[in-house]
């Protein structure tokens, strides 16, 4: 229920109320559906921010003096603000008012973006990218948190995809061109547009997202039953390894492409777009496998993207080959996230702030995790193709968590229960 009060307020997000239909002759674009693209905007925004830096890795590498290997850690930095955020952010937030947490953690996300616009050195760039990570998984949690509450009665996980379809659209849009600004203007440039970005989502949030209070019943105790639940332990876990393939691929991809592929760097923002592709459609994709089955759909997209982790890693020296390759990787991981919020938005029990956000810590774990280990392999003389290989491993790990799961789920509930 939209430019009213959103009455999800840390109950589970099967309560959810009703949206309201569109008036004839009126605006084709309802209340409801205003709150759900405003909440969207954030995740364009943080999309942009997040990925833009794996393109432009070289052109930063450069700019504050440090190797390939070593500007790596700026992208495991983002991603360990994120580790971070994600649960003391939710842990301290989940009483306040939910529209207002979500502009301040835009408004606090700007700010750590201007920080890496203007870092001299490296160490203050490092520690930027480590500040601009900290609201990110906060974000996602809260958002999804206010989407699942405004949306109908079993559309929780469409509702919740289009708030993550800003993320992958980002991929499509924002990276790019990101990237090639960064290119060509210089890569801070890139980091001012990110700044721009979230005060524009701030600001679509106070206007269209409807007020949204809080869980007054929330407690720190509360809260941190969350990891007294195995289930939503276990799907922590196997988000934080398994996802962790993904951006062993996509955190040095302008490498592969150029160094192994032999494709010069224009093409690098053309792999960015296909990923990008990817992870729209496997984002749109995931809203309706989930109303299949949640844990399913998981161990499918993990599975997916082992086997095709290893095809980009095989086709990488055929330059344009490894194209399709990408572009599946995207989806299949797309998917995979989606999911993984969803699930944890249902095992979490009481603790929904905290589940909700711990989803994007327990993946920006896997990120760093990826990027770390890519970086290893590539200074131990592997190859730029050996991280999607250390990928590979990595999906095949969480899945074999999922598995566990999924063992576990079959002792504990009815035949008849559904497995999501």
């Amino acid at each position: 229920m939209c430019g009213g009060e959103c009455l999800q307020t840390g109950v589970h997000m099967t309560t959810s109320t009703t949206s309201p239909k569109a008036v004839p002759g009126g605006s084709r674009i309802t209340p409801f559906g205003r709150s759900l693209w405003a909440l969207a905007m954030g995740g364009f925004a943080i999309g942009t921010t997040e990925f833009m830096a794996m393109g432009l890795l070289p052109q930063v590498a450069d700019g504050v003096d440090v190797s390939i290997p070593s500007a790596g850690n700026l992208i495991s930095a983002y991603a360990l603000g994120v580790v971070v955020g994600a649960p003391v952010l939710a842990f301290l937030g989940a009483r306040l008012p939910r529209r207002g947490l979500l502009v301040a953690l835009m408004a606090a996300y700007a700010g750590a973006n201007a920080l890496s616009a203007v870092a001299a050195s490296y160490g203050l760039l490092l520690l930027a990218r480590f500040l601009c990570g900290v609201p990110h998984g906060a974000y996602f949690g809260v958002a999804s948190l206010v989407a699942a509450g405004l949306a109908l009665r079993g559309r929780e996980g469409r509702a919740v995809a289009t708030v993550m379809i800003g993320l992958s659209v980002a991929n499509v849009v924002g990276v790019p061109a990101a990237t090639w600004m960064g290119q060509h203007l210089g890569w801070r440039s890139a980091f001012w547009v990110a700044t721009a970005l979230a005060l524009l989502t701030a600001a679509l949030v106070a206007a269209f997202v409807p007020a949204c209070p809080g869980d007054a019943e929330a407690t720190g105790r509360r809260e941190l039953r969350l990891f007294a639940e195995p289930q939503a332990c276990l799907t922590l876990l196997a988000g934080a390894i398994g996802f962790g393939g993904m951006f062993a691929l996509y955190s040095y991809i302008a490498e592969v492409v150029t160094r192994v592929g032999g494709l010069s760097d224009g093409a690098v923002p053309v792999f960015l777009l296909a990923f990008g592709l990817g992870m729209v459609a496997g984002t749109y994709v995931a809203g309706h496998l989930a109303d299949w089955s949640v844990f399913r759909s998981m161990l499918g997209s993990s599975l997916a993207m082992a086997l095709l982790l290893v095809a980009y890693a095989v086709l990488a020296p055929a330059g344009w080959w490894a194209l399709a390759p990408a572009f599946l990787v995207a989806v299949a991981s797309s998917v995979l996230v989606v999911n993984l919020q969803l699930r944890l938005m249902t095992v979490a029990g009481d603790a929904q702030t905290l589940g909700a956000a711990m989803n994007h810590s327990s993946l920006n774990l896997g990120n760093a995790l990826g990027a770390w280990l890519g970086g290893l392999v590539i200074a131990a003389g592997w190859g730029y193709p050996s991280p999607s290989l250390v990928g590979a491993v990595l999906a095949v790990a969480g899945l074999a968590v999922l598995a566990l799961s999924a063992r576990i789920h079959r002792r504990t509930v009815s035949p008849e229960a559904d497995a999501a």
